[in-house]
C-alpha cells in the first residue's frame, strides 16, 4: 500500500505522482470535476490486494475545496492474461459540505496503560456520511436454550456510513495514519464551522427585561400556601 497524503498547501498533483496510479487520469477528472475550486486539504489512498493469481489496485482521493468535498474512486482490470489490454474506471461524487452529516474516527493504540500525550495511533479509522447510506452487519439470532431448533430471525447492527477508509501504521506507515489524523481534522472543521458562522445560526438571545420577567414569575410564588 502507498502511504496516504493530506495536507494544506502540499501538491495534489505530487501526491498523485507518488502513488503511480495513473496520476494524469486522475488529476484531469479531479480538475473537470471541482470546476475551477481551488483544491485544499488532500487525502489520496491507495491500495493493492492479492487474489490468488491477480492483483487488483484501487485508489480513493479525497479534496475539499471551498465549499465541496470532491471523492473520487479509480479501480483497474486486466482484460487478457498477459496484461496489455487494460481498463480503468473512475467514479466520483461531489458533495456539499453543508450536506456532510458524520465524521466519524477510530483510535487503536498499543498498550494503552503506558499512553503518553503524542503517543503513535497504531490504526485509525475515519467514517464520512452524507447521503445516509446504511450499512447493515446480520447474524443468526440464538437462543439460550440448546435443545430450541426454531427460527428466531436475524439480529445485527446498522451503521450510517458512506466512505470508510482504513489505515494502520504496521501497513501502511506511520506517516499515513497522520496524514489521515490531518485529513479528518480537516473535514471535522469544514462541515462543522465554529465560531461566527455558528453563532450567526442560533437565534437571537432574549432582551434582558424579557428574561427577568420569566424567572420572577416562575420562582415569585410561595409555593407553601395554603
Amino acid at each position: 500500500m502507498t502511504p496516504l497524503s493530506s495536507a494544506k498547501g502540499r501538491d495534489l498533483q505530487a501526491d498523485l505522482n507518488r502513488a503511480g496510479f495513473y496520476p494524469k487520469m486522475v488529476s484531469d477528472i479531479i480538475e473537470e470535476v471541482l470546476d475551477g475550486r481551488e483544491p485544499g486539504d488532500h487525502l489520496v489512498h491507495l491500495e493493492t490486494h492479492f487474489d490468488h493469481n491477480e492483483v487488483h489496485r484501487h485508489i480513493t482521493v479525497l479534496v475539499l475545496a471551498q465549499d465541496v468535498l470532491l471523492v473520487a474512486h479509480v479501480d483497474d482490470q486486466e482484460l487478457d492474461d498477459n496484461g496489455k489490454e487494460v481498463m480503468a474506471q473512475i467514479s466520483t461524487e461531489l458533495v456539499q459540505l453543508a450536506k456532510v452529516t458524520t465524521v466519524a474516527t477510530s483510535y487503536v493504540y498499543h498498550q494503552p496503560q503506558n499512553y503518553r500525550t503524542g503517543d503513535t495511533v497504531k490504526e485509525l479509522t475515519l467514517g464520512i456520511a452524507w447521503a445516509g447510506a446504511q450499512r447493515i452487519d446480520l447474524a443468526p439470532a440464538g437462543c439460550p436454550d440448546p435443545a430450541c431448533d426454531a427460527d428466531h430471525g436475524y439480529t445485527g447492527t446498522s451503521q450510517q456510513e458512506d466512505l470508510v477508509l482504513r489505515v494502520s501504521a504496521e501497513a501502511d506507515g506511520v506517516a499515513a495514519v497522520n496524514a489521515a489524523r490531518t485529513f479528518a481534522k480537516a473535514i471535522r472543521r469544514a462541515s462543522a464551522p465554529r465560531g461566527n458562522a455558528v453563532e450567526a445560526k442560533l437565534p437571537a438571545a432574549p432582551a434582558a427585561t424579557e428574561v427577568r420577567g420569566r424567572v420572577g414569575s416562575r420562582f415569585g410564588r410561595n409555593t407553601h400556601q395554603g
